[in-house]
């Protein structure tokens, strides 16, 4: 492979993202209960959830900047229960930090140091909000993309097409790396990249959706990648 730069995918390819959303959300609802308690009165944690959801049916528009449809989801919240829109921007602050605390996994560190010293350009891509600048590994990636950023999602190829400007690569020589095929796998074979699944969980092949290349953590990238 004539590789030079890589992309991962963050939220399930780096760390385990479920507890981390479920905290932050009950970090956000609590901050809530004290501060605007009629917000409770109206809804439940999961009525939260559904209200996001909701929304998203109503404007798929949102589905690239995850931090409005959040955003928006609370102004609503706001004003059921009688509140003005001023709670939304500490209320999302509150959720942002938290959001960040995540514990990688145990190869990601170790690896994405191999990966840097081998001399390969590294980038994150997310069409969530998490910010890998925030996460303790910042350090180790060239540059990070969200779909906010770019104003794309991932499968769109945009997001792909900007990290190989950003790496100064051509298609062909960039390989992205996640967990989703709907999104990852499917993007970045639209876009011409290497397509590299990372499938911790050991989810079972989805025929219609193609990689060149399956692993179940970071160590096979580096024996892929002929660095271990």
């Amino acid at each position: 492979m004539n590789i030079r730069a890589l992309t991962f995918d963050l939220d399930d390819t780096l760390w385990d993202n479920r507890p981390v959303l479920m905290a932050a959300e009950q970090s956000l609802y609590d901050w809530l209960g004290r501060h605007y308690p009629r917000i409770k009165l109206h809804y439940s944690l999961e009525d939260m959830w559904k209200l996001r959801q909701h929304l998203l049916q109503k404007n798929p528009e949102l589905q690239h900047d995850i931090t409005a449809l959040r955003k928006a989801s609370l102004r609503i919240a706001a004003e059921a229960a009688g509140y003005g829109h001023s709670l939304v921007e500490p209320a999302f602050s509150v959720f942002l930090e938290a959001r960040q605390r995540v514990t990688p996994y145990s190869d990601v560190a170790p690896a994405l140091q191999r990966l840097r010293s081998a001399g390969y350009c590294l980038g994150s891509l997310t069409n969530g909000n998490a910010d890998v600048q925030r996460t303790g590994l910042g350090h180790l990636f060239d540059f990070s993309l969200s779909a906010a950023s770019v104003g794309r999602a991932k499968p769109h190829p945009r997001m792909f097409e900007e990290a190989c400007h950003r790496a100064n690569v051509s298609a062909a020589e960039l390989a992205h790396i996640g967990d989703e095929p709907g999104t990852d796998l499917v993007g970045a074979r639209n876009a011409g990249v290497t397509v590299i699944w990372m499938n911790r969980q050991g989810q079972p092949t989805d025929p219609g959706v193609f990689c060149h290349a399956q692993i179940s953590g970071m160590r096979e990238l580096l024996t892929l990648l002929g660095l271990d």
